[in-house]
């Protein structure tokens, strides 16, 4: 008895023991779990503070987000103002929350293609409904199933077309929305002209707070964001383009205090450019919605920037082919960079000289004085470049004709050139022919950038640089009377 006794309780003992351990690797799974999302929960909130950091607007764009619903959100709690809107004060909170957007080009194309698109639905509705209630109760019914079906048609075609598509797209789809709650509500509502009235009323004054918190506070404009993504995009292409030349042929422009890593960054800033298409177009559309702020006019040709766009996508995607071209495994000879180097150095430099200028005209608004000549000079470097290709002869000859050939490169008159005299093999130079091609047609796609640039500064009246210099000198040089008095005082001072 006492042996049992005694191996009763060694397994009593081990039970428990065993217990402990598994309550320990529990509690300290859950500590690891808690601790694993709390080290995520840290750096999540790291990185959105560190976005907010990087571009501040977002922060303002939240806070104005907040103060338009807190302000809209009287018309639900105040009573006076909720009954005078027929208690649908919440169409109001939720037209404020559906139509604020972080620029306030897209803020107002939503809150006027919302008031449209609503009120126009909605007198389509009364009227429909008006009808369809003198046909009867057999065809009330009927006639509101025909009539939305109808609408709904027209407008959901509608939305296919481009010029319809690209501004009041969401005006079409309110317009579907509406016309179907008011009128199928209509069917089973009796006063469907309060309701209608009501809801219109709170949608457009939503839609009016929604305007004036976006305009009036820190506006962010569409309009300026797509001047700055042009003018840095032309950058990035002049610094992707004179980056590549220097890196391939390795002249002494290139840049040598920079780390592989800004070089790198230099070099592929032309895809920035390849990938702008959509932003440019949506952010064009958006800005023709805007009022006159800073520089831009009301009429401001936003078109033309995505115009200027896609010419700096041409050159673009023909630097692509050439940073493509330098990266294959078919190397040129040396002999063959260093007899192009200087040239095509002077080709890839004028061109970036040109694109910067292109930018700085854009930025400010000014007719450039110096832009033709150095067109002129990119042009030029482009035809000697042109003509230095065709100097050289076919360098590909039959194995038959080998020995004629080393004979009469070795009784060749010194007045030859070095590249008729040495056979060189087709594999050697085709590489660096092609990126000379590649570079002559990039000077020519450079000329539609510039008529884009030119047709810009016609539609939208920039002055000549001259007068604008002459304009800053002139202001600069007028002395206010504060200043004036100011000086005559020390003046009298200096004398007593």
């Amino acid at each position: 008895m006492a042996c049992d006794k005694e191996v009763a309780n060694v397994e009593w003992r081990i039970k428990v023991e065993e217990d402990d351990t598994l309550k320990r690797k529990l509690v300290g799974c859950m500590w690891a779990v808690t601790a694993g999302v709390a080290l995520k929960l840290c750096m999540f909130v790291k990185k959105a503070w560190e976005l907010g950091l990087n571009d501040p607007r977002k922060f303002i764009h939240c806070l104005k987000v907040g103060i338009a619903l807190s302000a809209v959100s009287i018309f639900y709690y105040w009573k006076p103002l909720n009954d005078g809107v027929g208690g649908n004060a919440m169409w109001a909170v939720m037209t404020v929350v559906v139509v604020f957007e972080y620029t306030a080009g897209a803020t107002i194309c939503k809150t006027v293609n919302r008031m449209c698109g609503t009120s126009l639905a909605g007198f389509l509705a009364i009227g429909v409904h008006w009808v369809a209630s003198r046909g009867g109760e057999q065809l009330e019914p009927i006639i509101i199933g025909v009539s939305l079906f109808l609408l709904a048609s027209a407008a959901t075609f509608s939305r296919f077309i481009p010029t319809i598509k690209a501004r009041f797209d969401y005006g079409a789809m309110i317009f579907i929305l509406t016309f179907c709650l008011v009128s199928i509500s209509g069917y089973r509502v009796d006063e469907l002209l309060d309701m209608a009235q009501y809801r219109m009323f709170t949608v457009i004054i939503g839609s009016i707070l929604c305007i004036i918190v976006s305009v009036t506070i820190r506006p962010i404009w569409a309009g300026f964001e797509l001047f700055v993504l042009v003018t840095g995009n032309l950058d990035k292409l002049a610094n992707s383009l004179q980056c590549c030349v220097s890196q391939y042929f390795g002249g002494s422009e290139a840049p040598e205090a920079e780390n592989d890593e800004v070089s790198d960054k230099k070099l592929l800033g032309y895809k920035c450019v390849l990938g702008s298409k959509a932003t440019e177009e949506s952010m064009a559309n958006l800005a023709r919605w805007e009022p006159a702020h800073g520089r831009f006019n009301f009429r401001h040709p936003w078109r033309q920037y995505v115009k200027i766009g896609a010419s700096m996508r041409s050159c673009a995607s023909c630097l692509d082919a050439l940073i493509g071209c330098i990266n294959s495994d078919n190397k040129a000879s040396d002999e063959m960079k260093k007899n192009m180097s200087s040239i095509s150095m002077k080709v890839g430099a004028n061109c970036a000289s040109v694109i910067r200028e292109l930018a700085t005209t854009m930025r400010n608004m000014t007719k450039s004085s110096k832009l033709d000549i150095l067109v002129t000079e990119m042009n030029s470097d482009a035809q000697e470049l042109l003509g230095f290709l065709s100097s050289y002869p076919n360098m590909v000859n039959a194995p038959s004709h080998n020995a004629k050939l080393s004979t009469q490169t070795e009784t060749a008159p010194s007045d030859v050139p070095l590249a008729a005299k040495v056979e060189i093999p087709l594999m050697q130079i085709i590489q660096v022919v092609t990126v000379a091609s590649l570079l002559i047609e990039i000077v020519s796609r450079m000329e539609g950038i510039v008529e884009a640039v030119e047709e810009l500064s016609d539609l939208a009246n920039f002055q000549p640089e001259m007068s604008v210099k002459s304009k800053q000198h002139s202001a600069d040089s007028k002395i206010s009377p504060d200043q004036q008095n100011a000086e005559e005082a020390d003046t009298t001072l200096q004398m007593v």
